[in-house]
């Protein structure tokens, strides 16, 4: 029997790497959805529908009828400083849709995987591993934090994989990442500041699809972190993609968080500790190093 999982956000960067994975899975049946048309590359594989998660309508329709045995919601609203702007849009898509596709589990007793974010800590005690203590510090980070209440008190098997300072390329996609805002900068001789006093667990965008996977397809209950390896400041990262294209370090200079004016207040220090996923999922992530060097290989192909 094939396992049919249905997955929120397809268009999304997230959304585009499970995509990817799921269609290669032989006992895997594929239900891709996302707001508006499909944007992904390909077709194959898979089937797709549009579905607004902040309309409980569409939300019990899709997924009553998609019947899946899990479904893996990664579609959120995650501009940090847009969620402190604009509070209601923030609190629609990350704790009303959350609500909403609980509901909709519920109706077809399938198991939850949900998608969280460092930004539930405060950042005073990272790294962190499943059971510290949530103390948001900025609307994003108290919205997911509210949607992950709501998975734990709801009836259903669910998981939560939490992850952070996700990176990777995908099509058709506006955001950039840091490896390569850091690249085109130093290409273009153009001088750069990069924060010294935060720290985070950069991950790579196939790891966390692949955490998602190994999770959905044992069903695995509970709260998982899903990040890469080690711990670094984005000026260690930085300095990092200037040593792996050979690009010129001393336009890189050093800052603190107060030099750049947010809207919101970012946690310092966090980082995961990846212990139990390790042990439970079996679940082994690149290195910074390892993933700027999958990211400059689809970088190739792309310009090939």
């Amino acid at each position: 029997m094939k396992k049919r999982i249905l997955i929120t956000g397809a268009n999304g960067l997230l959304g585009q790497k499970l995509v990817g994975l799921l269609v290669q899975k032989p006992d895997v049946e594929l239900i891709a959805t996302a707001r508006g048309n499909n944007r992904l590359p390909f077709s194959d594989g898979y089937t797709y529908h549009s579905m607004d998660i902040t309309n409980r309508q569409e939300v019990l329709d899709v997924i009553g009828e998609a019947r899946p045995d899990v479904v893996i919601h990664g579609a959120a609203m995650t501009d940090v400083d847009k969620c402190e702007l604009q509070k209601d849009d923030c609190w629609a898509q990350n704790v009303h849709a959350v609500e909403y596709i609980i509901e909709a589990c519920r109706a077809i007793n399938a198991f939850l995987l949900h998608v969280s974010t460092d930004f539930i800590f405060d950042g005073t005690a990272g790294p962190y591993d499943e059971t510290a203590e949530a103390n948001p510090i900025s609307f994003y980070g108290w919205s997911k934090q509210a949607g992950e209440s709501a998975v734990k008190n709801s009836s259903l098997r669910w998981a939560i994989a939490r992850t952070m300072l996700v990176y990777g390329i995908a099509h058709d996609m506006s955001r950039s990442n840091i490896i390569l805002w850091v690249k085109k900068s130093l290409e273009d001789g153009k001088n750069i500041k990069v924060v010294t006093d935060q720290w985070r667990s950069p991950t790579l965008a196939e790891d966390l699809a692949l955490g998602c996977y190994l999770i959905a397809d044992k069903e695995a209950e509970g709260i998982f972190n899903i990040s890469g390896k080690g711990v670094l400041t984005p000026y260690e990262m930085a300095i990092k993609t200037a040593d792996y294209f050979g690009l010129d370090k001393s336009l890189i200079a050093q800052a603190d968080a107060s030099n750049f004016t947010q809207v919101a207040r970012r946690p310092p220090r966090t980082g995961f500790v990846l212990d139990k996923s390790r042990t439970i999922l079996g679940y082994d992530p690149h290195t910074f190093e390892e993933g700027i060097a999958v990211l400059a290989s689809q970088l190739k192909r792309e310009t090939a």
